[in-house]
């Protein structure tokens, strides 16, 4: 055992100590005044995770949803007021038709009302509903009837979710509305969009995560993420703890976000 400030530390080796070392210190360096209050994040790497230790990808897919329960209490204990999971992409309908099943028959099985109430979560959905299996949909309304007055954090899962999905819908309606004589040409504005969006009830996302290597967005929130930081790391998905989640909220607190603005003006405004 080794006594630190306020914990007491079980070590089985120097590396463990370390680790342990440093997610205290990245968590200690936390502005909790300054916490993005929206988090994206792309979960990428279960798969290869799953083929890196000779696992079947299901399993590989199992194990980041365990993630998922971790990251969403760690979250909402951090002030995290919008936590925004790309769980499954428009595009993901084209994989074996196995694997889609079994993401299907995982997401049902994770929803566990529990966590949310617990934690006092709400729970909401954007993406392509129709496309979802009955049984699933029920299962996800149902989830978010019962959470919607939970309100220290929203957990959103992007489920047959694309931005290019979502703004083509987006067009359609106001071409509707335009058709309907309800909206005219020149009041379609930034916001005027904004209000179509499967996003409309909240913030754009201050910082944006993906785990698993890759540095690209994926389709997702392309929207939204116009000035969003983001934040890229080698991690696979099912490794990615509280400790990871702590480092990127660091990083986001260094840098300095102008919206356009020079810095100068930011320096005078703050």
């Amino acid at each position: 055992m080794i006594c630190l400030p306020g914990a007491t530390i079980a070590i089985k080796n120097k590396e463990e100590l370390e680790k342990k070392l440093e997610h205290m210190h990245y968590r200690e360096q936390i502005d909790m005044h300054k916490v993005p209050a929206h988090v994206a994040i792309i979960m990428d790497g279960n798969g290869r995770w799953a083929k890196l230790q000779g696992k079947e990808r299901s399993q590989g897919h199992q194990a980041g949803a365990e993630t998922v329960k971790r990251i969403v209490k760690e979250a909402a204990q951090m002030g995290i007021k919008y936590l925004t999971l790309y769980t499954f992409s428009t595009e993901n309908w084209k994989r074996p038709e196995t694997e889609v099943a079994a993401l299907m028959s995982l997401l049902f099985e994770s929803i566990e009302e529990e966590i949310f109430m617990k934690n006092k979560v709400a729970f909401r959905v954007i993406g392509d509903m129709k496309r979802m299996p009955q049984m699933v949909r029920e299962r996800l309304e149902g989830c978010i009837r019962h959470t919607a007055a939970n309100d220290r954090m929203t957990l959103v899962l992007a489920l047959s979710y694309s931005s290019k999905w979502e703004l083509t819908e987006a067009a359609r309606s106001l071409a509707e509305q335009v058709k309907k004589g309800t909206l005219q040409p020149n009041e379609i504005d930034d916001a005027a969009i904004e209000r179509e969006l499967a996003t409309h009830f909240m913030p754009d996302p201050d910082l944006m995560i993906r785990t698993g290597g890759e540095q690209r967005l994926s389709n997702y929130l392309l929207w939204q993420a116009a000035y969003t930081e983001l934040y890229f790391c080698d991690t696979f998905w099912p490794d990615f703890d509280e400790e990871e989640l702590a480092k990127a909220i660091v990083e986001y607190q260094s840098r300095e976000r102008r919206f356009g603005k020079t810095g100068e003006q930011i320096a005078q405004n703050s």
